[in-house]
């Protein structure tokens, strides 16, 4: 491989990896446009991004263990990976632009570090608490503006949306800590959708949001599987990424999904946003830039 290649390969991949991440953001916004509700939603989005990367380990010739300490991984990896957050955003972007929901996930890092402190996963930085004060101005910058948000009450759905990137660093940092019993992200991420789809069919069912898998379909139930098939797609590029360029470069990609997705939405649905919002997403970038987390930090939702 040449010098020019072994350097233009893996920008194109994190450019690939992010715009692909990125395009989940609308999507989601399209799966809620039709009265489907995040149980139902979660169960599809688990089960099929399960077969997906069934498939995926099958053919990488990996065999997935389901002993007592690897299906403990797995719920783990449902849960805080999958229900919680996905439950939390699904209703979010009910309310709030699509865009804004994608701004608010770069906060995973930022979150990380004061949870990776409590955990012992880290050591006090002065830069990082910068930064974590930097990234919450901007959450501030979004909620106390009158003129911020196209309608007022938006507001009180923001604290919605910031449920997924404090789960998905609580995530981060409990794998971080405890590891994952040998198993690679693939086989975790395919293990945690299927113990996730089984905690989400109940709870589809009880609640009366269970999705009838049967035609017709409509945009809803296209952007559902699509974004399932997309979601796994991006984090199986994202851990190639890793092997090939290393964990602290991969993470750049946090920058890349949450320019994509407010562009994809700004495409895709017609949405603007206010010079507040911009404001915000620099402070929010600043504060991801001084709280970079370390090679094993380097996790994404």
């Amino acid at each position: 491989m040449t010098l020019s290649r072994a350097v233009l390969v893996p920008f194109l991949g994190l450019l690939v990896v992010g715009a692909i991440w990125g395009f989940t953001q609308p999507l989601s916004k399209l799966a809620v446009s039709e009265g489907y509700r995040a149980p139902g939603l979660i169960f599809w989005q688990l089960t099929i991004g399960a077969a997906f990367l069934g498939v995926l380990n099958a053919l990488r010739g990996k065999e997935m263990p389901f002993g007592l300490r690897h299906l403990r991984i797995y719920l783990i990896i449902g849960v805080l990976g999958t229900v919680i957050p996905n439950s939390a955003s699904y209703e979010a972007v009910r309310h709030l632009p699509a865009g804004l929901i994608a701004i608010l996930l770069s906060m995973v890092p930022i979150f990380a570090f004061p949870v990776a402190l409590m955990l012992g996963n880290e050591t006090y930085r002065t830069r990082r608490v910068f930064g974590l004060m930097v990234g919450l101005a901007g959450v501030l910058v979004i909620v106390l503006p009158e003129a911020s948000l196209p309608e007022r009450a938006m507001v009180a759905f923001i604290p919605l949306a910031l449920v997924a990137p404090f789960v998905y660093a609580l995530e981060g940092n409990v794998v971080a800590k405890w590891g994952t019993e040998g198993l690679d992200p693939l086989q975790v991420l395919a293990g945690g959708s299927l113990v996730g789809a089984v905690i989400a069919l109940p709870l589809a069912i009880a609640t009366g949001e269970f999705i009838d898998p049967r035609p017709p379909w409509g945009v809803a139930d296209l952007a559902l599987v699509t974004s399932a098939v997309l979601h796994a797609l991006a984090y199986s590029g994202y851990v190639w990424l890793v092997g090939l360029a290393g964990a602290v470069f991969a993470v750049q990609v946090s920058y890349l999904v949450t320019g994509f997705g407010v562009a994809w939405s700004m495409v895709l649905l017609g949405e603007s946003y206010s010079g507040w919002i911009w404001a915000a997403t620099a402070l929010m970038f600043t504060g991801l830039f001084l709280v970079q987390p370390r090679p094993r930090m380097a996790a994404m939702p």
